[in-house]
């Protein structure tokens, strides 16, 4: 091989594809290469047949679930806000013309021990069995100020400067409580821990009106949309625009081995007595096990239903948020379940997760409170993987490796990382000023 790529992306997860599309798009020679035969890394999406393989060993699912090829299920399950980072910037890159989504039909928290729909606007809050009367008046006010409020109208700001005064004393200003505070800060503004209680107040009312706007945009029960046949479908939408724009594909490359010169610059990679050149590699920890660190563990059961979760208005799709506080832990927990409505089950069939920064060495006694939620099911699967970063300095050995996915159940601290990345490799910033209506979600 003696051209020279500008890129060589190793890894075929969602964020290195929509790196490699979005750097193709910009006209950057890419060659991207993935040790498996198949698409997604970390975040591939697999039938009945390998779930089994992967969970089980060797031995054949039971016939009553169903056709195998009919599952999708996601390693790395996770919703996308519709008015969110990452549809942007599926638009930005036109991969909207290779996928078809489909709305979410609920969005729930976990409050003392029951679920309840998340209110998202004034009106919602008034209706909302989480609060009593006089906390919904107050609530309303605050949802009120936070709907009108407009960065660059300081008529809306009330006297405060939400760049320093911190979201805990925005709150003390209305005297919420601490459960509507714990959700509104983890299933509003997404927040994966309490920590954004003393930091600005800005970032807080921002994710809370990219909730609403996401709510409103579809009229549905959630702020959510989600691909029809899961998630494995993105990683081969960016393959396939890549592709459009010249970049080169190539996967089941066996130890792909990142070549460095003397100066411990990046210059290529080797596969099967090969070497590809190039001026910047990108890729996920994997593939640079000795320039990351391990920071955390994800712990995950993964369920097969044959009902919706209990207590969410029967919602095919859903997404429930259990506040940390509310289980007596330092992080969250998520619940995700899809249906055969999104086409990653057969008819009939729920797939459920449950996920968590793991605390202890024990996830199934660490997810029991997010599993006692699910009712009977048919099948439960255990998993636990570590989190890596990178420690490199990506300016000295020209090595852009992304982190490990959380365990969160949206999109939008992955398509951070990747927004990074990009501007870290080609020092722009992705205009995402898009027109959002080019992404329509399906309705019934």
């Amino acid at each position: 091989m003696d051209e020279e790529y500008d890129v060589i992306v190793l890894g075929t997860g969602l964020k290195e594809c929509i790196l490699s599309g979005l750097l193709s798009v910009d006209g950057l020679k890419v060659l991207h290469m993935d040790r498996n035969d198949y698409y997604g890394g970390e975040s591939t999406s697999l039938n009945l047949t390998q779930l089994w393989t992967r969970f089980r060993g060797s031995d054949k699912p039971p016939t009553h679930l169903g056709s195998s090829r009919d599952y999708n299920v996601d390693m790395i399950p996770k919703f996308m806000m519709a008015n969110g980072t990452l549809v942007r910037v599926l638009i930005h890159t036109d991969v909207t013309k290779y996928l078809s989504f489909k709305a979410v039909d609920g969005s729930f928290v976990y409050n003392k021990g029951k679920v309840h729909k998340v209110p998202a606007t004034d009106m919602e809050a008034l209706k909302s069995p989480l609060m009593g009367i006089f906390e919904k008046r107050r609530a309303r006010k605050f949802f009120i100020y936070v709907q009108d409020y407009n960065e660059s109208d300081p008529k809306t700001h009330e006297g405060m400067d939400l760049s320093r005064v911190t979201t805990r004393e925005l709150i003390a200003k209305y005297g919420l409580d601490d459960n509507t505070v714990d959700f509104i800060g983890h299933a509003l503004a997404l927040h994966r821990d309490d920590r954004y209680l003393d930091e600005p107040a800005f970032d807080t009312v921002k994710r809370m009106k990219l909730y609403s706007e996401s709510l409103a945009r579809f009229q549905g029960g959630s702020p959510y949309i989600y691909p029809l046949y899961g998630l494995g479908e993105l990683p081969q939408a960016f393959a396939r625009l890549s592709a459009v724009y010249g970049g080169t594909y190539m996967l089941n490359k066996p130890e792909c081995k990142v070549e460095f010169n003397e100066e411990g610059k990046a210059i290529g990679v080797t596969s099967e007595g090969e070497t590809a050149k190039c001026k910047k590699v990108v890729c996920d920890p994997s593939y640079l096990p000795n320039k990351v660190r391990k920071v955390g563990r994800v712990a995950r059961a993964i369920a097969i239903m044959s009902h919706p979760i209990p207590n969410t208005i029967d919602s095919h799709s859903v997404q429930v948020i259990l506040p940390q506080k509310q289980l007596g832990r330092k992080s969250d927990m998520y619940l995700f379940c899809c249906s055969y409505t999104h086409n990653v089950a057969p008819k009939g069939k729920f797939i459920a997760f449950v996920s968590t920064e793991a605390e202890t060495d024990h996830p199934e006694i660490e997810l029991k409170s997010g599993i006692d939620l699910l009712g009977p099911v048919d099948e439960l699967f255990f998993d636990i993987y570590d989190r890596y970063e990178p420690v490199n300095e990506p300016s000295l050995d020209n090595c852009f490796i992304s982190a490990s996915y959380d365990a969160t159940t949206h999109f939008e601290s992955t398509v951070i990382d990747v927004l990074n990345m990009y501007t870290m490799i080609t020092g722009k910033v992705v205009d995402l000023s898009v027109d959002l209506s080019a992404a329509s979600a399906a309705e019934e």
